[in-house]
C-alpha cells in the first residue's frame, strides 16, 4: 500500500491507497518541532485504528512545504517503514510542464493539484486551494501550468483582524443568513465568507478572461465547501485533489 502525506503550514493530510483506492485519509495539525519518532508512533497508531498495518506500506510519497519537517520525515520513513519516501520537487520529478518564470519556486502542493485536476477533469481549468494561503493555479488548454495567484488563506486572514482589533474576536467559519450582519459574530462571519467568495469570483473572472476556452472551476481544501455554497464560480469541490495528485506524481515517477 501507498501511504501518502502533503504537509502544510497549517495541516497536513495523510492517506493511504491500495492500488488507485483511497482507503482512509486524516487531517491533522502541522507542527515544526515534530520528531521522525512522534510521527512515527502517531501515523502507526492512525493506521492501527483503521484496521490497518505499518507493514502493509510499502512505498511513501510526500508532499511537503514546511522545509524545517523535510529531515523528520525522511527519518521516519526510514525508520518506522523501512523505505526511503518520494519526495515531488516541482520541475524535476512532476509530470506537467511548469510554464512560469522560475519552475521551482511552485509549491509541491500546487503541482500535485494542477495534476489531479488534470486527470479528473478537462483542460483549460483553474484549481483552488483553501489553505493557509488560498492559491489559484491556472491550467490552459494544452495542459501546461501557466501560475496563478496566492491570496491570504480565510484562517490566516481572521487571525490577522483579531490580533489586531481589540474588540474583535474568532468566530465559528459558517455563511451566515443575511450579508448584513446584526451583531458582531455575524458582521465577521458576513465579512469573511461573503468577502472571501467575492475575492474567489474576482480573481477568477480576471483569469479566465486572459485564457482561452472553457474554463473549469475547482476547489479543494478544509473550507472549499464553505466557500463554494457562495461563490458563483466554483463548479465542482473534489476534497481529496491533493492526495490523488501525490499518487499520480508517485506512480507517474515509479513507471518512468
Amino acid at each position: 500500500m501507498l501511504l501518502v502525506a502533503d504537509v502544510g503550514n497549517t495541516n497536513t493530510v495523510i492517506g493511504v491507497y491500495d492500488g488507485a483506492r483511497l482507503l482512509v485519509s486524516w487531517r491533522l495539525t502541522s507542527r515544526r518541532e515534530q520528531t521522525a519518532d512522534e510521527y512515527g508512533v502517531f501515523i502507526q497508531a492512525l493506521l492501527r485504528t483503521s484496521g490497518l498495518e505499518p507493514h502493509q506500506v510499502t512505498d511513501v510519497a510526500i508532499s511537503n512545504v514546511v522545509p524545517p519537517v523535510q529531515q523528520a520525515l525522511e527519518a521516519m520513513c526510514q525508520k518506522y517503514f523501512g523505505v526511503t519516501p518520494f519526495c515531488v520537487e516541482p520541475g524535476v520529478n512532476t509530470p506537467i510542464r511548469l510554464a512560469v518564470d522560475n519552475p521551482a519556486e511552485v509549491g509541491p502542493d500546487r503541482v500535485v493539484n494542477v495534476v489531479a485536476a488534470l486527470a479528473r477533469y478537462r483542460a483549460p481549468l483553474i484549481v483552488i486551494d483553501f489553505g493557509t494561503a488560498t492559491t489559484f493555479d491556472c491550467v490552459n488548454a494544452r495542459g501546461e501550468f501557466i501560475g496563478g495567484a496566492i491570496a491570504p488563506g480565510i484562517a490566516t486572514a481572521v487571525d490577522a483582524l483579531v490580533s489586531r482589533a481589540a474588540r474583535l474576536y474568532r468566530v465559528e467559519f459558517v455563511r451566515p443568513k443575511e450579508a448584513i450582519g446584526r451583531n458582531t459574530a455575524t458582521n465577521i462571519q458576513s465579512g469573511v465568507v461573503y468577502g472571501y467568495a467575492g475575492l474567489v469570483d474576482g480573481i477568477v473572472d480576471r483569469m479566465r478572461a486572459e485564457m482561452d476556452g472553457a474554463v473549469s472551476v475547482i476547489a479543494t481544501g478544509g473550507l472549499a465547501p464553505l466557500i463554494a455554497e457562495v461563490a458563483r464560480s466554483i463548479q465542482r469541490v473534489d476534497p481529496d485533489l491533493t492526495l490523488e495528485g501525490l499518487r499520480l506524481v508517485w506512480e507517474g515517477a515509479r513507471a518512468g
